[in-house]
């Protein structure tokens, strides 16, 4: 008889959790005729010291055999301690390498491969790669089908040395939702397992691949348990000799929102993009949300061949656009505003004359609307988004002060997010990186369309919504971060040292867009007043993309909403403040019936 005939006891994978017990009322899967006997000896470290004699006796006629537990993985939390990632109950296929001799492995592999699809050059490689000495158990499949789990019943006496568990998958019980900023898991690689070499981790492990799976991945990934059991040359077990509980991982509780994670992903809908919500007092994330997506669930079992090749299509569901980079369009102006009072070189009272466009080295240079608003000062261009205005600006003020005033924002550089991997820091240009890149030197039309978030510089959502925050909370940066515990963080905070009258600008001048300028969609009397930018970045020869940046209550800010639209066409009054504002609407618990309707189409920056 097989090992797959003779399982021994295996505990339950949930024992020792401390929240999210609703799942432990798990009973693992037996397919055995014959009842274990024997009692549990000592620890598996005293039977190896202690009755290390008896037991090297004993492996004379018989075999003693570590049976490992995998530890059953920690939890992901929102804020409230509902629910993200969990686990649920699977089975998966186990080899032992050392049950039988090498040359009486190829006719398990070849059974092992019809039944489970797997090729079997990628079976025997797992058992060369172990070594076919080794004692412990090497995980192949996961996932079986009851019509798998049968047919390896079936072919038991072919399959000596072979193992059907139980075991406690990955699930994510929302599907796809906040599957970026979640991540999920998946065997360690070969690079992976050689690079954690010491770190207690075992071929076939499961751990996590990306976002905060990856991010917390010491924290969630609990420690390994075993029992060492006899068992004879056929491989059936006589007896347990010793336990050794596994020890479950630890929840992380997240910052994150439920309720605000599935409002974002709702008002991004099909639309490719992004929406972060974010504390702009702490940094804490409340919601970050990125179209298209993915299931992550999928991973918890083999995936597909065809399934791989979506997930790697040409809408690359992998990348979370809130963390890669895209010119920030009109909602730069903050910056701008900024740089031209701080270096000194406009008041605080200037006015403008502006025009349909502006003429610098034989280019022409527009207005959005074609048509120029008059007289304006710093909060009037803000409100109305007058783009010749700050060309103006920019050309008095010239590239320094602006290239220096943004990377005091925070540009160019990582957030400081947990998932620096996944996160680009996007790209202040200057005349040394258009040299080096594009042999070329600055130019005053380069400075011009920086000014208003064109031209080559690249911002994330993510940067953008800590640069609405500085306006926000009146000056200070903060670290963006996603475990709720993190008290490094969520306590950190950095003047950029901004003088009181241009913090005042620019909280008026962004309270103005949506009293009287390109937002006045979002001036609605049944949630707090909200502040706000819209911007519009051009992206021939595709559809333009749009922007909308919001903090509220304006006199007291508790929540930033920024949200982008990747190549969707229309302006960002039109697109992307109704995204941002259906957020809003949750946040401060409008009646769904009352909420934002569809966007109209209607012109604005």
């Amino acid at each position: 008889m097989a090992l797959l005939q003779n399982l021994p006891q295996i505990s339950d994978p949930f024992k020792g959790r401390t929240v999210g017990k609703r799942y432990q009322a798990v009973f693992l899967m037996l397919l055995t005729s014959t009842v274990l006997v024997g009692a549990f000896g000592s620890r598996l470290a005293q039977l190896q010291l202690v009755e290390g004699d008896r037991n090297r006796q004993l492996a004379e006629n018989n075999r003693i055999r570590l049976v490992p537990k995998r530890p059953a993985r920690g939890a992901l939390l929102d804020r409230n301690g509902k629910i993200l990632a969990g686990s649920r109950l699977s089975h998966s296929i186990s080899i032992w390498p050392i049950a039988l001799p090498k040359s009486e492995w190829p006719t398990v592999t070849s059974r092992l491969s019809s039944i489970l699809n797997i090729p079997e050059d990628e079976i025997r490689g797992r058992l060369e790669q172990a070594g076919y000495e080794s004692i412990e158990s090497i995980t192949i499949a996961r996932g079986i089908s009851p019509a798998q789990a049968t047919a390896l019943a079936e072919y038991g006496d072919e399959l000596k040395g072979v193992r059907l568990e139980a075991e406690a998958v990955r699930n994510y019980p929302h599907g796809d939702l906040a599957a970026h900023i979640l991540g999920y898991t998946g065997e360690l690689t070969d690079d992976q397992f050689k690079a954690r070499d010491g770190q207690g981790y075992r071929l076939g492990d499961v751990v996590g691949q990306m976002g905060a799976e990856a991010a917390f991945e010491s924290q969630l990934r609990g420690e390994w348990g075993g029992q060492q059991v006899e068992v004879d040359s056929a491989g059936r077990v006589l007896r347990i000799l010793g336990d050794k509980p596994a020890k479950s991982g630890n929840d992380v509780q997240l910052t994150l929102d439920l309720e605000l994670q599935k409002a974002a992903e709702a008002a991004l809908g099909e639309r490719t993009g992004a929406i972060v919500v974010m504390d702009p007092n702490n940094g804490a994330i409340l919601a970050m949300a990125s179209r298209p997506t993915f299931d992550p669930n999928i991973f918890s079992t083999r995936i597909t061949e065809d399934q791989w090749a979506q997930l790697q299509g040409e809408t690359h569901p992998f990348l979370n656009r809130a963390l890669q980079g895209f010119p920030p369009a009109s909602t730069f102006k903050i910056v701008t505003t900024a740089a031209a009072l701080e270096s000194g070189s406009f008041s605080p009272n200037t006015v403008l004359s502006t025009f349909p466009y502006i003429t610098v080295g034989g280019i022409q240079f527009w207005d959005w609307n074609n048509a120029g608003f008059g007289p304006l000062g710093f909060t009037g261009a803000m409100a109305m988004s007058s783009d010749t205005f700050f060309y103006q600006v920019a050309m008095r003020m010239k590239e320094k002060p602006l290239i220096e005033m943004t990377r005091r924002f925070g540009f160019g550089k990582m957030t400081g997010i947990e998932i620096p991997n996944e996160e680009s820091p996007g790209l202040v240009p200057d005349d040394a990186w258009k040299q080096k890149n594009l042999g070329e030197e600055w130019t005053l039309g380069d400075t011009i369309n920086m000014s208003i978030g064109q031209g080559f510089l690249q911002t994330t959502p993510l940067q953008v919504a800590v640069m609405f925050a500085i306006a926000a909370n009146g000056g200070y940066q903060v670290k963006p971060h996603m475990l709720r515990d993190n008290e490094e963080t969520k306590n950190w905070q950095e003047s950029i040292n901004l003088s009181s009258v241009t913090i005042d600008i620019l909280q008026r001048g962004l309270r103005e867009v949506i009293s009287n300028g390109t937002a006045k969609a979002l001036n609605d009397p049944s949630i707090p007043p909200v502040a706000g930018k819209t911007g519009t970045a051009e992206a021939p020869p595709y559809q333009s993309h749009t922007w909308f940046g919001a903090y509220a209550p304006a006199d007291k800010p508790e929540i930033v909403v920024v949200s982008f639209g990747e190549h969707s066409g229309g302006g960002g009054g039109s697109i992307a403040a109704p995204m941002a504002k259906k957020v809003l609407d949750v946040y401060f618990k409008k009646p769904q019936a009352e909420q934002t309707p569809t966007a109209t189409s209607t012109p604005s920056d």
